[in-house]
């Protein structure tokens, strides 16, 4: 009965986990950012781990900007208690959840996009695509004469 009593007083704390890369395009970090905001705003701890793969691992700069750039878009809602550490191939950061009364409101779904400006992440010089209302195409489609039906 006792131990019934100790279970049900205990609080249970989730972490949640989001994995980021160092090259990630600006919608990926917007859409992860969300999710982190959704997971801070139902008062869980979120566990940010930014993955290293191969030659990457020359260019930990790129992955450090891209961590502390998760960090500030999300201090609204969380904090986090320690610097980013490297923990092999990855840098691993836990943001805990401000208080409700300190935390800023959650977004409507609606609007719940957190804008990131393209440059703050990673900017593409040269890039032949151009975004289309149904996604990625290629310019080079735009040119093309379809034969006529007869």
């Amino acid at each position: 009965r006792l131990r019934k009593e100790q279970k049900k007083a205990t609080v249970t704390v989730k972490i949640k986990e989001i994995q980021l890369r160092p090259n990630i395009d600006p919608h990926d970090f917007t859409f992860k950012l969300n999710h982190g905001i959704d997971f801070l705003c139902e008062g869980m701890k979120v566990k940010v781990i930014l993955r290293f793969r191969g030659k990457e691992l020359r260019t930990k700069h790129i992955g450090v900007q891209t961590i502390e750039a998760f960090i500030d878009k999300i201090k609204s809602w969380g904090s986090c208690d320690t610097k980013p550490r490297e923990a092999g191939r990855s840098v691993i950061v836990l943001i805990n959840p401000l208080p409700k009364d300190q935390r800023a409101p959650h977004p409507n779904p609606e609007e719940r996009t957190v804008e990131v400006e393209h440059d703050e992440i990673r900017h593409v010089e040269g890039s032949d695509i151009k975004k289309s209302s149904r996604g990625f195409r290629n310019k080079a489609l735009d040119n093309i004469k379809l034969p006529a039906k007869s």
